[in-house]
């Protein structure tokens, strides 16, 4: 029910961008429209797909080899998607906050699209080597069942460069860029707020500054959406690092130990990043909350509209 309701926020953030009715620069509607449908891609596929579906209906068609491989691949994908374009969104508004100059050129629906589109293929191939990370658990009638661990690839030099590799991608190297894209942004902007208000103090100038003032706007924004992947991806971050560097990752099914306890948390915590976007767009941004009231409200009138329709009509 519950990643029902969060598919559902996430179609509705998706319709509510897409119409360009927010306020916001085409450039920045490309970005979240494109991380609002990672999420709801990681809803679907990790959430109701593998976890749910697959779980509860072990033998149905999603039990079958190259399926479950399948799912497990999108799995992985849809993650990353919605991790690099999240930092994809971070570094364009670095860009048009401590980069004036270069805005212009790279702060365009274009170059957002180009983006988006380059990420997504990078994926598509980075996430190819997942096909070999698993192996049929049985096999029933001369089909294959489920899908195991393969230890031999894992315990492999080439198996254990690409878990590090994908533990870096996915969560390392963004940790790195976020704090360092929004490091850089904070610096640029006190350095620009004293500059104004000192050029607005000897101008004499009292009145609101509407160019500080979107400014404002953009940022929490920003902070808000990095600030709640780093708190929620932070858990799987350092349980993955600890229970690489102290060998616990094998929990010989103890479903009480603290290595255990602390990776599903960061599991389900990880697949939680995947729900607070909409819940942001509508506290810091008015017209997105505006839009959804009227989008909420568009059944209804239009069921208004019908029925007196039909009075008229009798």
């Amino acid at each position: 029910m519950k990643a029902d309701c969060n598919s559902f926020s996430n179609i509705m953030a998706i319709v509510i961008l897409a119409r360009g009715k927010c306020g916001l620069s085409k450039c920045i509607s490309v970005y979240m429209v494109a991380m609002a449908t990672a999420d709801l891609l990681v809803m679907i596929i990790n959430v109701m797909l593998y976890y749910i579906l697959s779980y509860h209906f072990p033998l149905s068609f999603l039990s079958y080899t190259p399926v479950c491989k399948f799912i497990l691949y999108m799995a992985t994908a849809t993650f990353d998607l919605s991790v690099w374009f999240t930092v994809s969104f971070t570094f364009d508004r670095f860009i048009i906050i401590c980069y004036q100059t270069f805005k212009t050129k790279y702060c365009t629906e274009r170059t957002a699209a180009l983006v988006i589109t380059m990420f997504s293929i990078l994926i598509i191939i980075k996430n190819i080597p997942m096909f070999f990370f698993y192996e049929p658990e049985q096999i029933i009638n001369k089909l294959w069942w489920g899908c195991r661990a393969n230890l031999a690839f894992f315990s492999s030099p080439f198996g254990v460069a690409c878990i590090w590799f994908h533990s870096i991608w996915r969560v390392w190297l963004p940790f790195t860029l976020f704090i360092l894209f929004n490091t850089l942004t904070v610096g640029c902007i006190l350095m620009a707020s004293r500059a104004r208000r000192r050029l607005r103090g000897h101008s004499g100038e009292n009145q609101s500054d509407p160019e500080m003032e979107n400014r404002r706007k953009s940022i929490i924004l920003l902070f808000t959406i990095s600030g709640s992947f780093i708190l929620l991806w932070l858990t799987a971050n350092v349980s993955f690092l600890t229970t690489r560097l102290t060998n616990t990752n094998h929990y010989r099914g103890d479903r009480t130990a603290p290595a255990y306890i602390a990776t599903e948390t960061g599991a389900m915590m990880q697949h939680l990043s995947s729900c607070p976007n909409t819940c942001i767009y509508a506290v810091t941004q008015r017209k997105f909350r505006e839009e959804l009231k009227k989008l909420l409200k568009s059944p209804w009138i239009l069921i208004k509209s019908l029925s007196k329709n039909e009075i008229k009509t009798i």
